[in-house]
């Protein structure tokens, strides 16, 4: 996804809980950048979150 014009899939549904999971991955994955730069080894709780969210995305956007 490198342009703006996102679409959403045919089959996608754009509910709050989709939305909340991105929200959440999207602040849990700049604390989980900060805290991986300054140790080696990654908390698994925002790891967990961050995942969870990537794939929400997967779910409602096109490639």
């Amino acid at each position: 996804m490198t342009d703006n014009n996102w679409k959403l899939k045919d089959s996608a549904e754009l509910t709050a809980d989709n939305v909340a999971k991105i929200a959440c991955a999207l602040k849990s994955l700049s604390a989980y950048t900060t805290l991986a730069c300054a140790e080696e080894d990654s908390p698994e709780d925002l790891e967990d979150l961050v995942k969870e969210g990537m794939d929400a995305i997967e779910k409602i956007f096109e490639d």
